[in-house]
């Protein structure tokens, strides 16, 4: 999940803002958490596509 769309409970600003230190804590939990957490869902999108079309490419090959 990434972080730039979850509301902070405390201070009910984005976490990604970290305006409070329940806010900038979340956020580092998140980015600690997993590597591609801190990647926008269209990032997401991109690198998905990106690997689908690598292993079509590879199947055309071996045939």
């Amino acid at each position: 999940m990434t972080y730039d769309r979850l509301v902070c409970a405390n201070c009910a600003a984005p976490v990604s803002e970290g305006r409070c230190p329940v806010c900038r804590a979340n956020r580092q939990r998140l980015q600690q958490q997993s590597p591609l957490s801190g990647l926008n869902p269209m990032a997401l999108i991109a690198l998905v596509a990106l690997l689908v079309a690598a292993v079509a490419l590879l199947a055309h090959q071996t045939v």
